[in-house]
């Protein structure tokens, strides 16, 4: 997650300047924070799934920044530092470029490569090669740049080809079977579990998936008095006696991408942007406001057949807290570059009908994403507390084994 808002952070940095000053509007960064939004806006779309978003993620903003790393000697290649990644071609000496143009392409080319609806990040690329050409940016740079983008691009797809992912498309899936201790499909729609083989894709930074193995969870036993008996009532009770505020918490990291409803006979979806995506947001607003430049349950069965979550239960494990684990590790790894102390005003669920919240660090917000699993019925509470660790200890080895910034300069307020 680290060098994902990494990746975007230091695009946005790097494009302060055009070496070729055609206009300060070629260098703008809001740019680069509209392609990204729009391909946010294509992964709902397209509805992927929480590990997949985050995958279509990763590799445009690393194709966006190793474009820009040609032109900026204050932050070095990530080749040679996340798994197998070889040095980008390097740009023709004798070539022109507006290099934040090669770098927005560059995300474009591979993320139009990673979702269903090609086309409308085709569209969107007219939209941007106008935009160049409307700042005044001549033709024979503007397809420099766009060749440049798209050979950048092109090399990091082979290397994207090579994690495994597309082998894992074609592998049994999840085999349910009834005991009580293991995942089994809920209602309403009884999905399938979603990617039972994401540990066989190869990992960016950390060595495999195992490498922040958590505390075990609490064995299972719904005997009254029990660890675990307990751990399920204290979701039962609050769920009976949510407040309005827990309420609110719950729904605003619910982060479902795809939530069905049921009318009668009727059904519809609503479609949401991932826990990734959400974090995603978070990293935009950190660079606006620092002026950076360019989980059927148990309870069900043993406690109240008619008890209901306040969030529909997604198609996953319980244990650990996926947004947890993602959420401490991304304020670990925005904490590191903006500092402690980061204040700021939450607005990424605005576009999904959900007021925005405050907060006065990156970690109080995690801490809230991960105590709104249990507010929502989704995770019991040591799912939260030991994926908050899992994510810290994962955005600490990240944080100290990702460099980019060579010049010592720190954005930290």
């Amino acid at each position: 997650m680290r060098s994902i808002a990494l990746c975007g952070i230091l695009i946005l940095f790097g494009c302060s300047k055009s070496p070729e000053q055609y206009s300060e509007q070629a260098a703008d960064p809001e740019l680069f924070r509209q392609t990204v939004k729009k391909l946010t806006d294509v992964i709902v779309y397209d509805i992927f799934s929480p590990p997949v978003a985050s995958r279509v993620y990763a590799y445009p903003s690393i194709a966006a920044y190793e474009v820009l790393v040609q032109e900026n000697r204050n932050f070095g290649s990530l080749s040679g530092q996340v798994h197998d990644l070889q040095p980008s071609p390097k740009p023709e000496a004798n070539k022109i470029y507006c290099f934040p143009l090669a770098s927005i392409q560059a995300f474009i080319k591979v993320g139009t490569a990673l979702v269903f609806s090609e086309d409308r990040m085709d569209a969107y690329a007219e939209e941007i090669y106008e935009q160049y050409a409307n700042m005044g940016v001549p033709k024979e740079v503007i397809a420099n740049s766009i060749e440049y983008g798209n050979t950048v691009g092109q090399h990091i797809l082979e290397w994207a080809d090579q994690d495994n992912y597309k082998q894992t498309r074609t592998f049994p899936k999840y085999t349910i079977d009834d005991r009580p201790y293991r995942w089994q499909p809920t209602p309403p729609d009884y999905m399938d579990a979603i990617e039972p083989h994401w540990d066989q894709i190869r990992t960016f930074v950390i060595d495999s998936a195992s490498q922040f193995e958590p505390l075990p969870p609490t064995p299972f036993d719904v005997n009254e008095g029990s660890d675990f008996y307990m751990e399920v009532m204290e979701v039962y009770e609050v769920g009976k006696n949510i407040s309005e505020e827990q309420q609110a918490i719950a729904k605003f990291w619910d982060c479902n991408p795809y939530v069905s409803h049921h009318q009668g006979h009727v059904m519809f979806a609503t479609k949401k942007i991932t826990p990734g995506g959400h974090w995603i947001g978070i990293t935009d607003i950190a660079t606006r406001k620092a002026g950076v430049s360019f989980i059927e349950t148990v309870i069900n069965q043993y406690i109240d057949e008619d008890w209901m979550p306040i969030l529909q239960t997604p198609p996953f494990p319980e244990y650990t807290s996926g947004h947890s684990v993602i959420s401490a590790a991304a304020a670990t790894a925005l904490t590191s570059i903006f500092g402690e102390h980061f204040s700021f005003e939450d607005t990424t669920e605005l576009e999904f009908g959900l007021p925005s919240r405050s907060f006065n660090s990156f970690y109080e917000a995690s801490e809230e994403a991960a105590i709104s699993r249990l507010y929502g019925g989704i995770h019991y509470m040591p799912a939260c507390i030991n994926g908050i660790a899992q994510g810290k200890a994962l955005g600490a080895f990240v944080v100290s084994n990702i460099r980019t910034n060579t010049s010592g300069l720190s954005l930290n307020p």
